[in-house]
């Protein structure tokens, strides 16, 4: 199985455990912010970041 099929499938399964009249609004949701990351990539504006590294940093400045 393929990551996207595995990412796929888990946003139909959480849209599925919500109440029905919240499901297209999240759907729409999902959708723009999709849309605005992906002008945000395709303008140079998204870096990789480590997610570990970030939450080290968080506490460092919490700690000061």
């Amino acid at each position: 199985m393929s990551p996207m099929s595995s990412a796929a499938e888990k946003a139909v399964e959480a849209l599925e455990l919500l109440p029905e009249e919240m499901r297209e609004p999240a759907a729409a949701y999902l959708l723009s912010q999709a849309k605005k990351f992906r002008a945000l990539k395709d303008a140079g504006r998204v870096v990789p970041w480590d997610l570990e590294d970030f939450l080290k940093r968080a506490r460092e400045q919490a700690q000061r």
